[in-house]
């Protein structure tokens, strides 16, 4: 095997998903139908918040740009799966590869950012409502926002960097759907041993620990919640607190398992299975469980259209 660190293929096959002939169509357009309910779920929120001034608050900052995180975090992925289901041989250039890794890394992180945000935002609203609005200011929603994407840019080109590096040789087949870093660090025939100690490390940090505090602001919440002597209150408010911590936990705990505590018996299809659930369950789930089932968002819509009717008539 070659130790430079110079590659020597120029492409890369994606195996994709192991279905039946029969089944290209059905799994096609299921696949197809779960990407345009993500993509219009999302558009729809952004537009949302973008036009009711009502909604220009920091929750809804967050709210917005997690919207725009899971609808590009899932267009690296599935746009390129729904070609290749239905191509001959789903190829991918070197560049597109290492291309596709960096901005799946970067909207996959940001994600995760602004969920630890979010969390915080609602532990502050509903623990402290009384100085919420000097606890979570202007101010301190536009640098959470700014040092989410600062730090996922810096975090998604130093794997990216630390891939270029690697050598890989006769084996181009990746046994994924998309260029995961897992999968590709199989195929290197150089040492992987830097890849390997970094994924642990900031992996801990990006992963581990936002989740670990989402988890803690949720129980703070419930602790809170548990006081409120309405029982109606209370039930509404564990509904939505239990929503968002399934949603919270199939986004990382399929990531966790997946890049932090690999199984050895783990198949390809069991990963690839589970890279499903966080690339476009979670991003077509976000919108309905944090968003569209939200008064003030349901408010927004309808004040918009009445807009548009008033609009309509008076033209």
């Amino acid at each position: 095997m070659t130790k430079s660190n110079q590659t020597t293929i120029s492409a890369f096959i994606l195996l994709g998903l192991p279905f039946q002939p029969e089944n290209r169509h059905l799994f096609y357009a299921l696949l197809l139908t779960m990407y345009l309910t993500t993509v219009l779920g999302n558009i729809l929120i952004i537009v949302l918040i973008r036009l009711d001034s009502h909604l220009h608050t920091p929750m809804y900052s967050f709210l917005s740009n997690l919207s725009f995180s899971d609808l590009c975090f899932s267009s690296v992925t599935i746009p390129k799966l729904l070609q290749d289901v239905q191509s001959q041989v789903p190829s991918i250039p070197y560049a597109g590869c290492l291309t596709q890794m960096y901005f799946f890394l970067f909207f996959g992180d940001l994600e995760s950012f602004l969920l630890v945000a979010m969390a915080y935002d609602r532990y502050a609203a509903i623990c402290f409502p009384l100085h919420y609005t000097s606890i979570m200011s202007t101010k301190l929603c536009l640098c959470l926002i700014v040092l989410s994407w600062v730090l996922t840019t810096f975090h998604a080109m130093l794997h990216t960097l630390l891939m270029a590096k690697l050598s890989f040789c006769e084996d181009n087949m990746i046994l994924h759907f998309f260029c995961d870093m897992s999968a590709l660090l199989k195929l290197a025939c150089s040492d992987t041993y830097v890849n390997e100690l970094v994924i642990l490390i900031t992996g801990s940090i990006i992963l581990v620990i936002p989740f670990i505090l989402i988890i803690v602001s949720y129980a703070r919440i419930v602790s809170s919640i548990l006081k409120i002597p309405s029982s109606q209150g209370v039930h509404k408010a564990f509904s939505t607190c239990g929503s968002h911590l399934a949603v919270v936990s199939l986004f990382y705990g399929t990531i966790i398992g997946l890049y932090l505590c690999p199984s050895a018996n783990s198949s390809a299809m069991k990963e690839m299975v589970m890279a499903l659930m966080y690339t476009v369950i979670t991003p077509m789930l976000n919108p309905f469980i944090y968003s569209l089932r939200n008064r003030d968002i349901k408010g927004a819509l309808e004040r918009v259209i009445c807009k548009k009717k008033i609009s309509f008539w008076l033209t």
